[in-house]
């Protein structure tokens, strides 16, 4: 599965594209993100991409739950968004 690691200053929009340019081609893409302002984009990047995606028949779901990941050697808790086609 890819995982798309998104940031506060990351761009909703094309964080959206990507998701849906995965989706069209795979089952399922993992969205990770650390910290208030990187969940905010991701969040909204994954409505963005519901309404790319709805047109074409797929129905976006995101199942969200909690990863711990290594950033410079320091462990942090990230949200993990898992979207995939209902």
């Amino acid at each position: 599965m890819e995982v798309l690691k998104v940031s506060s200053h990351s761009s909703p929009n094309s964080v959206a594209g990507a998701i849906a340019g995965i989706l069209r081609e795979s089952d399922a893409v993992e969205v990770q993100a650390v910290g208030a302002g990187a969940t905010n984009q991701a969040i909204k990047a994954i409505a963005i991409a519901r309404g790319y995606l709805a047109p074409v028949g797929i129905d976006l779901v995101c199942i969200p739950s909690f990863a711990n990941i290594v950033i410079d050697g320091e462990e942090r808790t990230a949200l993990r968004l898992i979207c995939e086609n209902r």
